[in-house]
C-alpha cells in the first residue's frame, strides 16, 4: 500500500504541473511564431496610456490610472511618483535581448507559470499591450517575459530575456502589484494658509512644553503653552515651524501587517500628539507618536542604553486608521516644544 502511494505522489505532481502549464499556455498561437510581433513588448507612447493593470499569482491587483489629480491606484489612493515614472520607462524602453535558450526553456516556461506577473496596458478603454513579467534573468541584468497577442488574446509560444538599454537589472520589480507598495508616502503636507490651528501635546514632559499655534492669518499667529498662557515668539522660527509641515513621508506603511502590535500600541498612551485643524470646513487632522522599542540592531554608543529605537517610532494617522513606521530624522522637528519659540535674547556689547 505504502508502494503505491509513494507511486501515486510523483504522478499526481506531473499532472498539476502540466494543468498549470496549460491553463497558462492553453491559449498559446500554435502557428508559426512571428518573431517580430512576439518580441514587440514596448509601448512608445505613454502619454496616451491610461490605465495599467498588473496582478500576480497571489491574487494582489493594482490598476493604475490616470485621473485629472494625477496618477491612482485602484480608485482609491495617489501613486508614488518615483513610481509611476520607473513604470512607464520600461514600458517605453523595454527591449528583448535574446530568445530564450532551447535547453532552458521548458525551465522558464514553468517559472512564468507559477510566478509571472500579468500586465495590461490600455489606451482608453482599448487593450493595446499585455505580457507576462517573470523572474531576472541569469546575467542578473534583465526579465524574462512572454508577450500575449491582443487580437486573438492567445500566448506566444516564445518568452524572451528583456532588459531596458542602459540599466542593469531585472525589470519585475518595477510592476507593482501590491496596493499599498504604490500609494505615495507623503503623510503631512500643509501650507499656512490651509491650518487654522495646530495642537502639540508631549505627554512626556511638563504641560507648559506642549503648545498651541492660532494662525490667524497669513502672517498673525497667536502662541499659548500647554496651560493656555499667551507666551512672545520668535516670527522668524514660528514660519520655520509652519514651513515643517510640507512634503513630510512616512518610511513603511504598516497598516494590516502586524495587528498584535498595533492593538498592543493602541493599549497605551502615544508619547506625542500633533492636531491640525484645516481652513477646509475645519476639520482636525491627528498624528499620535508611538515609541518603537530598541532591538539592540543599533550599537549603543558611549555605553548609552537606549529605553526605545533612537531612529525609528510608529506612527497612527488617518483618523486611526492608518500605521506607519516613520524616522526621527524626518519627524523630529516637528517635535518640538514651546520654548522652541523663544525670542532670542539680545546682547548688550
Amino acid at each position: 500500500m505504502k508502494k503505491k502511494r509513494s507511486f501515486l505522489f510523483p504522478v499526481i505532481l506531473l499532472c498539476l504541473v502540466g494543468i498549470s502549464l496549460y491553463l497558462f499556455f492553453g491559449k498559446s498561437k500554435t502557428s508559426a511564431i512571428d518573431h517580430a510581433d512576439a518580441r514587440n513588448f514596448k509601448y512608445p507612447d505613454t502619454a496616451s496610456i491610461t490605465k495599467i493593470f498588473i496582478a500576480d499569482k497571489e491574487g494582489n491587483k493594482a490598476a493604475v490610472e490616470r485621473s485629472k489629480s494625477g496618477w491612482m491606484v485602484n480608485s482609491k489612493y495617489p501613486c508614488r511618483a518615483e513610481a509611476i515614472l520607473n513604470l512607464l520607462e520600461v514600458i517605453k524602453n523595454v527591449e528583448v535581448s535574446m530568445p530564450v535558450p532551447k535547453e532552458a526553456r521548458n525551465t522558464v516556461i514553468k517559472y512564468l507559470a507559477s510566478s509571472a506577473l500579468k500586465v495590461e496596458i490600455y489606451k482608453g478603454d482599448e487593450l493595446v499591450k499585455q505580457y507576462y513579467v517573470g523572474h531576472e534573468t541569469d546575467d542578473s541584468e534583465g526579465s524574462y517575459m512572454l508577450l500575449t497577442d491582443v487580437e486573438s488574446g492567445k500566448n506566444y509560444e516564445e518568452p524572451f530575456a528583456c532588459f531596458i538599454p542602459g540599466f542593469k537589472g531585472f525589470l519585475q520589480p518595477r510592476y507593482i502589484a501590491k496596493e499599498n507598495e504604490w500609494r505615495d508616502r507623503v503623510v503631512v503636507n500643509y501650507i499656512p494658509p490651509q491650518m487654522k490651528s495646530i495642537q502639540v501635546r508631549n505627554y512626556e514632559a511638563p504641560a507648559d512644553s506642549s503648545f498651541s499655534i492660532e494662525l490667524v492669518n497669513s502672517g498673525t499667529f497667536r502662541l499659548r503653552n500647554g496651560s493656555g498662557k499667551e507666551l512672545p515668539f520668535d516670527g522668524s522660527k514660528m514660519r520655520q515651524y509652519l514651513m515643517y509641515f510640507q512634503n513630510i513621508s512616512y518610511e513603511v506603511l504598516m497598516t494590516g501587517r502586524n495587528k498584535k502590535l498595533q492593538d498592543s500600541l493602541l493599549a497605551v498612551k502615544p508619547f506625542f500628539t500633533i492636531d491640525v485643524t484645516t481652513t477646509n470646513g475645519f476639520k482636525t487632522d491627528t498624528y499620535r507618536f508611538f515609541r518603537k522599542a530598541f532591538t539592540g540592531e543599533v550599537n549603543p554608543e558611549l555605553g548609552v542604553k537606549y529605553d526605545y529605537d533612537p531612529d525609528r517610532l510608529y506612527l497612527n494617522f488617518d483618523n486611526g486608521k492608518e500605521w506607519a513606521l516613520v524616522q526621527y530624522f524626518v519627524f523630529g522637528k516637528l517635535l518640538a516644544g514651546s520654548n522652541y519659540f523663544a525670542p532670542t535674547s539680545s546682547v548688550k556689547k
